[in-house]
C-alpha cells in the first residue's frame, strides 16, 4: 500500500512493495469497447492500463482508441505504451498520441509485414501535466 503525501493539493507517493511512483489511487484499469478500427474507454486517472476488445487489426492497419479522461488537458503530454494482452500475432506499436481537453486519441498501428493482431492489447498511459 502506498504512503501518500500532499504535493500542491495532489496525492503523491512511493509504493512500498514495488518502489514505483504513484500519483493517485484507486482502480487504474479499464476495458475498452470496440473491436474494429476504433475503440473507446473511460478512466479518470493520471496513469493506468486499458485492455482493448479482441482485435483483428490487419498488417499495416491501425486501431484508434479514444480515452475519455478528466485529468487530461490539451497542453499535457501523455506517454503511451502498448503490449499484447491475449494477442499472439502482429506487432502493435504506438503511432500517434493526441491529447485534448478531457481526452486523448491513441493510434495503434500493426507494423507486422503479414500477420494480423489476433486478440486484446494492453495500453498503458501516464499523464505529464504541462
Amino acid at each position: 500500500m502506498p504512503a501518500y503525501h500532499s504535493l500542491y493539493g495532489r496525492k503523491f507517493g512511493i509504493d512500498q512493495s514495488s518502489g514505483g511512483l504513484v500519483s493517485d489511487d484507486g482502480t487504474k484499469t479499464a476495458t475498452a469497447t470496440g473491436t474494429g478500427g476504433t475503440g473507446t474507454a473511460t478512466l479518470n486517472k493520471t496513469s493506468g492500463k486499458i485492455t482493448t476488445g479482441a482485435l483483428t487489426t490487419a498488417a499495416a492497419a491501425t486501431h484508434v482508441l479514444t480515452l475519455t479522461n478528466s485529468k487530461i488537458a490539451a497542453t499535457d503530454t501523455v506517454l503511451v505504451t502498448v503490449g499484447k494482452g491475449t494477442a499472439t500475432t502482429g506487432i502493435p506499436t504506438v503511432a500517434d498520441v493526441t491529447p485534448g481537453a478531457g481526452s486523448v486519441i491513441i493510434t495503434i498501428q500493426n507494423i507486422a509485414a503479414a500477420a494480423a493482431v489476433n486478440g486484446t492489447l494492453v495500453v498503458g498511459f501516464l499523464v505529464i501535466k504541462a
